[in-house]
């Protein structure tokens, strides 16, 4: 028997919450995964890595919730637009909490953080903060279904990529003139890859907002 509307209201309801708290985890693991990099802690590093898995089991969750909802009643288009948007939107979330452990990953294997160069140090864990806030930002346009959010996450992905660029010529200059640190200078570049393909999760969240409130999306590659 089709649930009642009050019923699917109050379970598209909790479909947000559990993105929301997704998307707080997600950010979290970024913040953890930057400051582990910035201070060479082994543990913290360890801790990002092993709480991917609750991520992982969100995303099962809200897939799982969202399929229920579909099956359930027969949903109107805001209704569909609401479930197509989270099915979508928690891929995303998953691989940024997998970047993130990526990030803190390479935290276990390279050279400790204070023998790195300052200035390359500086400018990645620059690059994170801005990533981070774009995170933060496309989660929380998502709740309030905010487009003026949305548009300022997708229109910084700019400043982002021109700081990547940036971070990678001032790694390829740094291996030329040091080759024999080359192995840890890739791995700065991979922090800051990693980075980048954050950045661009973040925006492909901001541009479902945009299709949950109009039913348009901006076509885009998910990376």
């Amino acid at each position: 028997m089709p649930s009642s509307r009050k019923t699917y209201d109050e379970e598209l309801l909790q479909l947000d919450t559990l993105l929301a708290r997704m998307g707080h985890e997600a950010g979290g693991a970024i913040e953890s995964a930057l400051k582990a990099l910035e201070t060479g802690d082994l543990e913290l590093a360890r801790s990002v890595v092993a709480r991917d898995s609750q991520i992982d089991a969100g995303e099962h969750e809200v897939e799982h919730r969202c399929l229920q909802l579909l099956l359930r009643q027969q949903p109107v288009a805001s209704d569909l637009r609401k479930v197509s948007t989270a099915l979508k939107m928690v891929t995303d979330i998953e691989r940024i909490g997998d970047q993130a452990s990526d990030i803190a990953e390479i935290v276990l294997h390279c050279t400790p953080a204070a023998d790195n160069p300052a200035e390359l140090m500086r400018d990645i864990l620059a690059m994170g903060r801005d990533v981070l806030a774009m995170v933060k930002m496309s989660v929380a346009a998502y709740v309030q279904v905010d487009l003026d959010a949305a548009a300022k996450v997708i229109a910084h992905d700019d400043v982002v990529d021109r700081s990547f660029v940036a971070i990678r010529d001032a790694i390829a200059r740094h291996i030329a003139e040091h080759p024999d640190a080359a192995a840890d200078a890739l791995d700065l570049f991979m922090a800051a890859k990693y980075l980048e393909r954050l950045a661009d999760h973040a925006v492909n969240v901001a541009e479902w907002v945009g299709f949950l409130k109009t039913g348009v999306h901006k076509s885009r590659r998910i990376v």
